[in-house]
């Protein structure tokens, strides 16, 4: 049996045809969803990209492993926990990674015996690099039990498309840099724009059009369909689809300017926290299954255990989703618990109907302290109800409070530990590109204007 595990890094869920979008992303994708069985309501407990693949790779969420901060200086992932690579290659399994997630914290190289380390001249790393790499090592390998885990980044920022692709997102004879729209100014004056002009905008030239901005991010997942595609078409080739479990999953979604959110995935909003999750197996997992229940990273784990037949540890935090695939219906999760501590610190609740969202921390954003949706009339968050519900954010505080007492035990709380020792590390990533102009968080935050930072560019 040979196992492909795809990280679609930044993928927002609601992007994608198969999860209801109009325009043509994912034809590709769309047609692997038909083949086996699409997670409907699949969510990040933990983002972003450091948090949630821990959480992925251990079965476990980050207050029980203590990692839930992202870039954070201090954290570490103690040895013996658990790890899905390391365990497969007891199990036997050759076990391969074709990723740069080890720069981020070394403990995501352990467990493999191949490890192609896609950081190369160039920061960027495109969906054609990955495939380069990975299938030579899949027809050297292609007669053993593997495990190969793959990570793309296509629809990351910055979204550089190839050229070809973003016609199809973007109407014809619209002009993306027209000095006349002012689309992107709330963008250009928000308090996290240092970071992004660095990293993202002046890659993009003097855009003024945030619709662009979206095309650019459609036209992105349009190219990693193609790559996933071409992959694809090259288990075929070297007869193995058929003897192949193939896994695909976001680490997290993208905010495309909503909640003051401009192209990042931070905020437990629905556009980060929503994830694809799709599981082909062909004659293991029937074809065409939608499945609507609430799960999260963490239930991945345990559900490669199982197709496997290897005992799943208690410790888990994650649940194996055989049950669902089997057409069982009894709720695995009655709701998800939601982390983050990037730009913002917070935790938050999503039940089948609510989300709710408590704020420590909110970086450079404004945020209420508590947020309540009702998603079933209001999927786009925009009616904050924390204030007309009273009962309903006292229910749900209590509950969060029971979750995390139960997670920590005798430990402090890992995010109170960040928050008091070292701050959200974005905020250092905001200040160290301010001080390459002269300014200062604070001086920044109380009036943030493009113009300041453009004047001490031209002085």
């Amino acid at each position: 049996m040979k196992i492909i595990f795809i990280s679609l890094d930044t993928l927002r869920a609601k992007r994608l045809g198969c999860y209801g979008y109009q325009l043509p992303t994912s034809p590709y994708i769309d047609k692997i969803a038909k083949q086996g069985v699409i997670f409907e309501n699949a969510y990040a407990s933990d983002v972003p990209t450091e948090v949630a693949h821990t959480s992925i790779f251990t079965g476990k969420v980050g207050l029980t492993t203590g990692v839930v901060s992202h870039g954070s200086p201090s954290t570490y992932l103690p040895k013996e926990n658990e790890w899905l690579p390391t365990t497969l290659r007891k199990a036997g399994y050759t076990t391969a990674a074709v990723d740069n997630l080890y720069h981020l914290k070394e403990w995501f190289a352990r467990g493999y015996q191949y490890y192609m380390n896609t950081i190369g001249k160039t920061r960027w790393i495109d969906g054609q690099s990955i495939n380069d790499l990975a299938k030579p090592w899949i027809k050297e390998h292609k007669d053993e039990d593997f495990f190969l885990f793959l990570h793309y980044w296509d629809p990351h920022t910055p979204y550089l498309p190839p050229k070809e692709y973003i016609p199809q997102f973007y109407q014809s004879g619209q002009d993306p840099y027209d000095p006349t729209n002012k689309s992107m100014e709330s963008a250009f004056n928000h308090p996290a724009y240092p970071f992004f002009k660095h990293h993202h905008y002046d890659l993009l030239g003097n855009i003024t059009d945030s619709n662009y901005v979206n095309a650019l991010y459609d036209a992105e997942i349009r190219y990693l369909d193609d790559m996933l595609k071409d992959l694809d078409e090259f288990l075929m080739q070297q007869g193995i689809k058929d003897d192949t479990m193939l896994v695909l999953f976001g680490d997290h979604g993208e905010s495309l300017t909503e909640h003051d959110i401009y192209w990042d995935h931070c905020g437990l909003y629905e556009a980060t926290v929503h994830i694809p999750m799709i599981i082909r197996w062909p004659g293991m997992i029937p074809e065409g299954v939608r499945i609507n229940k609430l799960v999260q990273h963490a239930d991945l784990m345990p559900t490669i255990l199982e197709s496997i037949g290897l005992e799943i540890p208690d410790e888990l935090d994650g649940k194996s989703l055989w049950p669902y695939i089997q057409g069982k219906n009894d709720p695995i999760h009655s709701e998800i618990y939601l982390s983050e501590c990037a730009w913002q610190a917070s935790r938050g609740i999503r039940t089948e109907r609510y989300k709710y969202i408590e704020t420590y921390d909110s970086g450079p954003f404004t945020r209420s302290p508590s947020e309540l949706y009702d998603l079933l009339i209001d999927p786009n968050e925009e009616t904050n109800l924390a204030d007309l519900l009273p009962d309903h954010v006292e229910k749900y505080k209590n509950m969060l409070n029971k979750w995390v007492e139960s997670k920590l035990g005798d430990r402090e709380d890992p995010m109170k530990v960040v928050l008091r020792e070292e701050g959200l590390p974005f905020r250092k990533r905001i200040e160290k590109v301010l001080s390459d102009y002269g300014l200062t968080w604070d001086e920044w935050k109380a009036n943030p204007r493009r113009e300041k930072i453009d004047l001490h560019v031209r002085n």
